[in-house]
């Protein structure tokens, strides 16, 4: 089973590593036609401004957008969780892709120097060792989406929406490839 990651900037590397461990084959994605014959795409973290922009430029956003339209399997981690929502909180002239029904908060950890690691329990897979890098958090959700965890001071950190996983951490980082594991499992059902 082929996963793509989208490869136009962000943590690529460690993602390849971490799909490749749960036994699918990884896909740089660059252009439109790389998301032919997938059967799930990774957004990783980075920088959302720069994701949209360099998305937009070459149509690849338009690809994803239609895609998830129709139930593709997605997972954002950070910066793709960002992209992944419907707004963002302090900056309504940002676009996003409105995949997840979900505002989030940029930055809401504070800045690189506040950047930790640290074990969540997350429903349905168990406690999970993630990185938290100027990491955003979710302050709304819709009636569809289904909140799996929340931080120790209860703000929300990881959502499923149907075939979307949204997160607000690294999880391919830390080298712990549970939520990988559990985005494999999600796309091979589709």
């Amino acid at each position: 089973m082929k996963i793509g990651i989208f490869a136009l900037q962000g943590d690529v590397a460690e993602h390849i590593k971490a799909i490749e461990a749960s036994g699918c084959t990884p896909v740089q994605v660059r252009n439109p036609q790389d998301l032919d014959n997938l059967s799930g795409l990774v957004l990783p973290g980075g920088e959302s401004t720069t994701f949209w922009k360099l998305s937009n430029r070459i149509g690849l956003d338009k690809k994803i957008i239609s895609l998830a339209k129709e139930g593709f399997p997605i997972f954002g981690t950070c910066a793709g969780l960002i992209m992944m929502s419907h707004d963002i909180e302090g900056y309504p002239n940002q676009p996003t892709w409105d995949i997840m029904d979900i505002t989030v908060r940029r930055n809401a950890y504070g800045r690189q120097l506040e950047s930790h690691v640290e074990t969540i329990h997350a429903k349905d897979i168990g406690d999970v060792s993630v990185a938290f890098i100027r990491a955003p958090f979710i302050t709304r959700v819709g009636e569809k989406v289904e909140v799996l965890s929340c931080d120790k001071e209860g703000n929300i950190i990881f959502v499923r929406q149907g075939n979307f996983l949204g997160a607000a951490f690294h999880p391919e980082m830390t080298g712990d490839i549970k939520i990988h594991n559990f985005f494999c499992d999600i796309a091979r059902r589709v």
